[in-house]
């Protein structure tokens, strides 16, 4: 027989590659969810001591906040690549596959990178997972094995500077055993209550958490509980914060094809007319956000940045799943909404840049969310509402989510189906009444919007 030509060869590894990859995703899969942890930084500290402090190899851009995290990472990820960097970017949840969490150059960490640093760190947390049991205590979550991945693949690469959102939290997110350089910190609402608190003070608290002595850190508009308690945090560790509506923010913003024009002000100079390939206003705010994180990075706040560099990043950024338009006639728009804030934030978005004649929205929320509070705030904008579930465990029953549907939009609005392509189906159907101008908006989690991307053939992230 001849040997294999090295096109085969290659063909064959790339197949082995993929079965180690499924065994290693089984492998972190089984271990506890990034919603059923115990809040601690002793375990992922632990590793990161004995794989030799990987984390502190490159300067971090910290992000946390309640909504609004991944499309802000994404979007300076986006100008520090225009500005020659090679970037690093960790976000979460993911969208169709684990790998999309770690970024590495603008692109998900290839499948032989992530098995190398799987590798490379797999015997340090297998000593830990064994400590801990040996003192009564759990093994390693699902998420704190993906943050150490993902900090030794930044390290190995290596990358100029990590943008990292936390996962839950701030204080004891398995991120901050990171020291952030600059500290972003996104609109604070609440969520995840069982775990952060009830109030926006309680909330607050854990997400300071973020901000360590020297950093600059830059804040979105808060509630005034939230301000005090970063002003506090800030003053304790010698951090420097920035606010937006006092030392930068969005001047102008104007509705344009594909997104929207705006200008900003930053923390050492204007920007203006600026096309974002996002749309929102929420988007809007995420960028300057993001601009006065990189001057916080690149210059410290004093040295303006190029308007070129900004031009080409803003025009090119991308956020999937977050307010995304995945299909015409019907127009299908997905969205990650998952807390009645990022709700509001997507109704004033459909109000001010879409004219829908009629829209219908796909819902299907997870059993421990707010799905009241999502659905008022949605329902203004909403002619009808197909209800169904996701392919997440965690997602309402379909019945016990119409239910609740049929108190905030009226019986007559709501329509239950079981399995969410034929609610889908339905909905474009049900749109389709409203002639060329119907539409139909898909929400609810970040499960919801994958499902429905891949259902309409859109898989990448």
């Amino acid at each position: 027989m001849p040997a294999p030509d090295a096109a085969q060869r290659e063909a064959a590894r790339q197949l082995d590659l993929r079965k180690q990859m499924r065994e290693a995703e089984e492998a972190i899969l089984a271990r506890a969810p990034e919603h059923d942890l115990e809040p601690s930084l002793d375990r992922i500290a632990a590793v990161m001591d004995l794989a030799g402090q990987p984390q502190h190899a490159y300067p971090v851009i910290h992000v946390t906040g309640t909504n609004g995290k991944t499309s802000t990472a994404r979007i300076i990820e986006k100008i520090l690549r225009e500005s020659g960097l090679n970037v690093g970017r960790f976000t979460s949840p993911h969208l169709h596959h684990l790998r999309e969490r770690i970024s590495l150059g603008g692109q998900p960490v290839s499948i032989e990178r992530f098995l190398d640093a799987y590798a490379d760190i797999l015997p340090f947390v297998e000593m830990v997972d064994a400590r801990s049991a040996a003192d009564g205590g759990p093994r390693m979550t699902f998420f704190e094995v993906l943050v150490v991945v993902a900090y030794a693949a930044f390290a190995d690469a290596p990358v100029d500077v990590a943008v990292v959102e936390v996962g839950m939290g701030g204080g004891w997110d398995a991120t901050n055993v990171a020291d952030g350089v600059v500290s972003v910190v996104t609109p604070v609402g609440l969520d995840h209550q069982h775990f952060l608190g009830d109030t926006l003070t309680e909330v607050a608290t854990e997400k300071a958490g973020i901000i360590k002595p020297g950093a600059i850190t830059v804040s979105a508009p808060q509630a005034d509980e939230v301000i005090e308690v970063l002003r506090a945090r800030a003053e304790e560790v010698g951090a420097d914060l920035r606010l937006e509506g006092r030392d930068f923010g969005v001047l102008t913003r104007d509705v344009a094809v594909g997104g929207q024009q705006i200008s900003v002000r930053s923390l050492a100079g204007d920007h203006t007319d600026l096309f974002l390939a996002l749309h929102g206003a929420h988007q809007a705010g995420n960028t300057a956000l993001a601009i006065a994180a990189v001057e916080a990075f690149l210059g410290g706040g004093e040295q303006p940045f190029n308007d070129d560099v900004l031009r080409s990043a803003l025009a090119n950024v991308t956020s999937p799943g977050r307010l995304e338009i995945v299909r015409r006639s019907p127009t299908v728009i997905v969205d990650a909404a998952h807390n009645p804030h990022g709700a509001v934030a997507l109704r004033q978005a459909l109000e001010e840049e879409f004219t829908f004649t009629r829209l219908v929205g796909v819902l299907a929320i997870l059993k421990d969310k707010d799905a009241v509070g999502i659905m008022e705030a949605l329902e203004p904008v909403l002619d009808h509402v197909v209800v169904s579930r996701s392919t997440s465990p965690r997602s309402m029953r379909p019945d016990e989510l119409g239910q609740l549907a049929g108190e905030v939009f009226g019986e007559h609005r709501v329509t239950v189906v079981e399995a969410l392509p034929d609610a889908l189906d339905l909905a474009a159907e049900l749109a389709d009444e409203g002639g060329v101008a119907g539409g139909v908006l898909a929400t609810g989690s970040v499960t919801t919007a994958a499902d429905v991307r891949l259902l309409l053939g859109v898989e990448s992230a």
